[in-house]
């Protein structure tokens, strides 16, 4: 994650930016959540144009960008071509800023076509960009409407429950509170007033602790948490994290339990359900669609890393970093991606043993936008935009023609740094890009060299 640096834009690409915004989110798919929803009106009430008509919300198939060749061409934009490409981004992918190793991939998407290559099916560490796949695998697989539940369990009694973790990382302590009141409500109709508490994490297997060990970037990977185990009031972003989190939510579970008159015989301890017991209340997260939104938007490595499990699951394999790996290698090959020299060693991206090439990413892209594959549309709605949102909101001040026109996932680790998304070009044509960095002598310099590339494909 990137630290927050102040920034502002000059007025002349304000306007560009600003008029050309709602056609680049309306290229990249339906608004299917709230926060999509917002980011839409912002870009029509700011547009210096009077605001398009992007149509409705929901699972309508998003038209193509027609207007944009138009609008470009009253702005007095020219048309880069593949000549033109070459030109513009050799130099800057020539940047010492970018280490020794970098390469990239620039796809029209309508087509296919590469348009820009340089090393494009070398396989680096991607960091976060990993994600795209991570979320690609997991909407093709499960589909875009799936929920994840966390369940209470009770024996026939009702005097013996059991939290079952079902691997949402999202779930709150309002989750919590409407399964609290469910479960009291149940209690209260059998005259139960006294239970013994405890949780089950059996879902996951494998290492609970991320190679990269105790990290403010992400909590211990366990089926139950609550609040994503910060000890902060942070809802995103790095933060202090508890070493239980399964724990801590079986007892803030138990707190308001109390609250609602339900006492507890003992500490809640982890098990498995007593034989016999069966569902008593149930709460579930977001659709999946919302959940990769947010993955992508605040590069969540606790959502990345449940999702991957999900994926295991759905898979037939073990809810584990290796089963995880595993399944989303397959069901990208389902996808007809080229995986050839891929490793999924987590969801998230903080292990360096991933590989991915840029080719790959630009595939994802370019898939996620394909009519035929409307369930991974999501991919390209949670794409951060430049200057606007998410880990991009801060970034482009050199690079601001781009603002508001560029969408991407943005990756750092230590010495690595990509960045892969989309941009409207000057003939109205979606385009993926990927560019990967990878011996990076600064993060912020190997940043502002990326966005420079991006901002190249703007015309």
């Amino acid at each position: 994650m990137l630290e927050p640096k102040v920034w502002q834009l000059t007025a002349g690409s304000v306007v560009v930016g600003l008029t050309l915004a709602a056609v680049a989110v309306a290229a990249a798919g339906p608004w299917d959540s709230g926060q999509r929803k917002a980011e839409r009106e912002w870009a029509v009430a700011q547009s210096r144009t009077g605001g398009a008509d992007h149509g409705a919300t929901g699972s309508r198939t998003p038209a193509p960008a027609p207007s944009a060749a138009g609008v470009l061409s009253a702005l007095g934009a020219s048309v880069a071509g593949p000549a033109d490409l070459k030109e513009k981004l050799g130099p800057l992918l020539d940047d010492p800023a970018l280490g020794r190793t970098r390469t990239a991939s620039v796809v029209d998407v309508a087509t296919g076509e590469r348009l820009y290559g340089r090393g494009e099916g070398t396989a680096m560490t991607p960091a976060s960009t990993v994600k795209i796949a991570t979320m690609a695998a997991a909407l093709s697989a499960l589909g875009p409407d799936h929920r994840i539940a966390t369940t209470v369990v009770a024996t026939p009694d009702g005097r013996r429950l059991t939290l079952v973790g079902g691997g949402d990382a999202t779930l709150d302590r309002s989750g919590l509170r409407a399964l609290a009141d469910d479960t009291a409500r149940a209690l209260r109709d059998r005259g139960v007033t006294t239970v013994a508490v405890g949780y089950d994490i059996s879902l996951y297997s494998g290492p609970r602790d991320h190679p990269i060990g105790a990290n403010d970037n992400i909590a211990p990977v366990t089926a139950l948490m609550a609040g994503q185990s910060r000890l902060d009031k942070s809802t995103s972003g790095p933060a202090p994290r508890g070493g239980d989190p399964a724990g801590a939510a079986a007892q803030a579970f138990v707190a308001l339990l109390g609250d609602r008159g339900i006492k507890t015989s003992a500490a809640p301890a982890a098990g498995k359900p007593a034989k016999g017991s069966k569902p008593l209340a149930r709460t579930f997260s977001k659709p999946l669609s919302a959940l990769v939104e947010r993955a992508l938007t605040e590069s969540d490595n606790d959502i990345a890393e449940s999702l991957a499990r999900q994926t295991a699951i759905a898979a037939g394999e073990p809810a584990s970093f290796a089963g995880a790996g595993r399944a989303v290698s397959a069901q990208l090959k389902k996808l007809e991606l080229p995986v050839n020299g891929a490793r999924f060693a987590d969801g998230s991206g903080l292990n360096r043993q991933d590989r991915v090439s840029a080719s790959l990413l630009t595939a994802l892209l370019t898939r996620a936008a394909d009519p035929a594959h409307p369930e991974l549309r999501p991919v390209l709605t949670g794409l951060p935009v430049a200057g606007f949102s998410g880990t991009l909101q801060s970034r482009y001040a050199d690079a601001a023609p781009a603002a508001g026109l560029v969408r991407a996932k943005t990756g750092t680790l230590t010495g690595v740094n990509t960045l892969a998304g989309t941009v409207v070009d000057g003939e109205g044509r979606l385009l993926a890009f990927a560019f990967m960095a990878g011996s990076t002598p600064a993060p912020e310099a190997a940043q502002h060299a990326l966005d420079r590339l991006s901002a190249a494909l703007v015309p």
